[in-house]
């Protein structure tokens, strides 16, 4: 090793970490969470999270022989240091940027990353999946899964965990406690956790080996095993996961070295038939003052001053459109006793921490369980509750047969707050609200909303409250609104009812959800070049704005529909009705625009939008290809 150079410079991949004295490790974790620091002040990104696994990160790295050996990390957004230390430490000044590395893992970006993730607790079932195989193939590598203790609260973890058990494959998985997942964990399974630690302090690393030794040994006598199931059982408090067919071993201190290199060589090396979960205590932000000080420990972080801790905020003054969701939320729960909201994990990003300040006993933060939250709803509703379920596009697929089930088809009056609706920027196609108009327009007397403004939004909420008959939904994108007038809250939108905001001639644009300010930006360009369109803001994807529509089929000679979502959605319905009643037939021309056919990487929305053909450009320029003008549209340099 070069003496001149820092223990990190030296670092490219695992095998040149294993060239350094284990003496010296806790000075390559301390250069690497400097380094992450400093790199996250650039891009943004989950600080916290991965501040607070820095030295598992390398502890495991050093242990084991990736990347034959297999390391799945939950969620993922807590891996920056693992790339760092697996060859992307060069680009990591790209995390979330266009063309730059991914904010979670990603097989296509790394043979270190053996499976994708972005969404919680699928590592238990993938690490599972991976180590039958390996059992299948005769293969001896090791499968290790390093989830939260907000993670493995949700249902498919203890899913994972009884087959785990049962099946009798080795694996080992890591619970990263550090009692804060997005928000602070909730339920059972969090109480269950604090228990373990509040009798005791963590175990000496004397008796942990000592156990663990005595654990792994291939044979030991009845006697003995029973004294030592008792042993283990009194100290660790690791009764559940033993009942589940997992060896606890724990708490120990995730922030020891000397602790988690024997511990986990021990496992690495142990003949034990079966899973293995070894219960760790780490502190979210470790190392950086700032995040350790701060209420989310720097969870989701802007670029910031690494000396101050300041962060670079969008000088942008108007509301988001989450706010304003929970402000008009909370002024009709004032007026509504029988209001309710119910979030998944996610009080902050869906406004609803903002409704628990006036209203505690009437939001419901279920923990990371998008199914349970939605069959709650409707138990709700049943009673004769107005249930708000406020969850991400993206998050709402995971409770798609809850909404079919046991929300449609009992049409209980569920409202759907849809956050994040539409492509979402850093977080890149994980996290995108590409599919829930496709999802939940199929669905039959299900109400579906896009509001086009914060205004709109504000009218969908009002419209919301009083559809006591069936579902609805209301879909609207990341970020702040566009400075439109909010409406009273007494305002309201007939059901079906779509506006006209421009009337031209020969074609009509429909548009549904907030693509409209766009398409407002393409019809002033036509306007200049003597094309006159209509524009309808649809409002509705279901029920359709018939009348409307047909209208604008015996009028116009083309229509296009323009949607921030995947094929299947509102397009598909104009299409299918025009189809059924015959206007296709009459030479109407007909296009939609919508999603294209691919996974989208993390750009800024802008970008994402250009890349998607939905900009205001790629409308003027569809508008004029459907009307087959001679009017040549200078290309952008």
């Amino acid at each position: 090793m070069n003496k001149d150079q820092s223990f990190l410079e030296q670092i490219n991949f695992p095998s040149d970490l294993k060239k350094i004295p284990e003496s010296q490790l806790q000075k390559v974790a301390d250069e690497l969470r400097e380094e992450m620091i400093d790199a996250v002040s650039v891009t943004g990104g989950h600080l916290g999270a991965s501040l607070g696994v820095v030295e598992l990160s390398v502890a495991l790295h050093y242990i084991f022989n990736t990347p034959n050996d297999k390391l799945i990390w939950d969620v993922g957004h807590q891996c920056y240091p693992h790339k760092i230390l697996t060859g992307r430490k060069a680009r990591i000044r790209t995390l979330r940027q266009g063309g730059g590395l991914s904010g979670f893992t990603k097989r296509l970006e790394s043979e270190y990353d053996p499976f994708g993730a972005a969404h919680s607790s699928t590592s238990l079932s993938s690490a599972l999946g991976i180590a039958v195989a390996n059992k299948l193939s005769n293969k001896s590598d090791n499968v290790i899964a390093v989830i939260g203790d907000g993670a493995i609260s949700a249902g498919m973890a203890y899913e994972a965990m009884n087959n785990a058990g049962a099946s009798k494959t080795k694996m080992i998985v890591i619970l990263n406690d550090n009692d804060m997942s997005i928000a602070r964990p909730v339920g059972a399974m969090g109480t269950y956790l604090a228990k373990i630690f509040s009798g005791k302090i963590y175990f000496s690393l004397r008796e942990t080996i000592k156990l663990i030794t005595s654990a792994f040994s291939k044979r030991f006598t009845a006697k003995a095993g029973k004294a030592e199931d008792l042993l283990r059982s009194v100290v660790t408090g690791g009764t559940l996961f033993s009942s589940l067919g997992f060896y606890y071993i724990g708490p120990i201190d995730g922030h020891d070295l000397s602790s988690l290199i024997p511990i986990l060589k021990n496992a690495r090396d142990s003949k034990h038939e079966g899973p293995i979960l070894i219960h760790i205590k780490t502190k979210k932000g470790k190392g950086y003052s700032f995040a350790e000080a701060a209420k989310d420990n720097y969870h989701g972080v802007s670029k910031f001053n690494v000396k101050t801790g300041e962060q670079f905020k969008n000088t942008n003054k108007l509301p988001s459109y989450t706010k304003v969701f929970a402000n008009t939320l909370i002024e009709h729960a004032k007026k509504d006793s029988k209001i309710v909201s119910i979030t998944a994990a996610m009080p902050d990003g869906t406004g609803l921490d903002i409704f628990r300040k006036e209203f505690p006993d009437r939001t419901f933060d279920v923990g990371i369980a998008e199914q349970h939250a939605v069959t709650f709803a409707a138990g709700l509703a049943t009673e004769n509750y107005k249930p708000y379920a406020a969850i991400y596009s993206t998050f709402l697929q995971r409770a798609y047969d809850q909404v079919v089930h046991d929300v449609a088809i009992q049409s209980l009056p569920v409202r759907f707050a849809i956050d994040r609706a539409g492509l979402v920027g850093a977080d890149g196609p994980t996290h995108a609200g590409s599919f829930d108009t496709t999802y939940l327009s199929t669905l039959p007397n299900f109400v579906v909303m896009a509001a086009s403004d914060e205004a709109e939004l504000v009218r969908m909420i009002n419209t919301s409250t009083e559809i006591n008959d069936r579902p609805c939904a209301f879909r609207y994108p990341r970020g702040t609104g566009l400075g439109s007038v909010l409406p009273s809250i007494y305002e309201k939108i007939e059901i079906g009812k779509s506006r006209i905001i421009l009337e031209g001639k020969k074609l009509a644009i429909l548009n549904f959800g907030a693509r409209l300010h766009e398409t407002l930006k393409a019809a002033e360009n036509l306007k200049k070049k003597g094309v006159n369109i209509t524009i309808i803001d649809a409002r509705f994807a279901k029920p359709l704005d018939e009348n409307l529509i047909w209208q604008l089929a015996t009028t116009h000679e083309a229509i296009i529909t323009i949607e921030e979502g995947s094929i299947g959605g509102f397009g598909s319905h104009v299409v299918d009705f025009l189809s059924k009643k015959g206007l296709l037939d009459n030479n109407l021309k007909f296009r939609s625009m919508n999603l294209p056919d691919i996974f989208i990487d993390q750009d800024t929305p802008d970008n994402m939008y250009k890349i998607a053909n939905l900009d205001a450009k790629s409308i003027e320029e569809k508008v004029l290809d459907v009307l087959n003008s001679n009017i040549v549209l200078q290309k952008q340099k």
